[in-house]
């Protein structure tokens, strides 16, 4: 059995910025990749960012590249979210993610699942 459990969500205004957290327990590796995704209402999930087994390797979606930042704490098993630059389209509802069986870019191919954190960017 494997938890993920996201925090750090919550309501800011455009500009600001918000670091998300997910700390995962159970059954899990701390090398596996971990990944964020997020989903607005009536969209369909979004590759957020992914990081690799020692966190060298990194990979971001076009639309957060630049302002998003993934790291990770493996003796915590922890991976974190920096948002800078919060825009109002990021508002979604936040989801990390581990283990993936084929492409890190799609959720169908992701083993576990937390329940998600909401980000609501106010303009």
């Amino acid at each position: 059995q494997v938890q993920l459990v996201e925090s750090g969500g919550g309501l800011v205004q455009a500009g600001g910025s918000l670091r998300l957290s997910c700390a995962a327990s159970g059954r899990i590796d701390s090398t596996f990749p971990m990944g964020w995704f997020r989903q607005a209402p009536g969209k369909e999930r979004e590759f957020v960012g992914v990081i690799g087994t020692n966190g060298n390797f990194k990979a971001y979606g076009d639309s957060v590249s630049g302002r998003f930042t993934i790291s990770k704490d493996n003796a915590k098993n922890t991976v974190f979210l920096q948002m800078n630059n919060l825009k109002p389209e990021d508002t979604a509802v936040y989801y990390c993610a581990a283990d993936p069986d084929g492409s890190w870019r799609n959720p169908d191919d992701y083993n576990h699942w937390g329940r998600g954190t909401q980000v609501t960017v106010s303009s």
